[in-house]
């Protein structure tokens, strides 16, 4: 078990990495490669997508993305 913090929420909680969520999130902007700071999308370069990491999901923020999910 690792405990990390939530890519949405921000708040600390214990996972077991082979099954949390992850996000893939490019540290220097903070987004998932080809997403700009207005949301809209881009073709994401190969760059940023090599220097990207997986970042952990709490069950929480899970949960409330399925509820506006069409």
């Amino acid at each position: 078990m690792e405990t990390g913090r939530c890519y949405g929420c921000k708040r600390e909680f214990t996972f077991d990495p082979a099954e949390v969520e992850t996000f893939l999130v490019d540290p220097e902007t903070g987004l998932p490669p080809g997403l700009t700071v207005l949301a809209s999308l881009r073709p994401a370069t190969p760059e940023a997508v090599a220097r990207s990491v997986d970042l952990p999901v709490c069950p929480d923020c899970i949960e409330r993305a399925k509820r506006f999910q069409f």
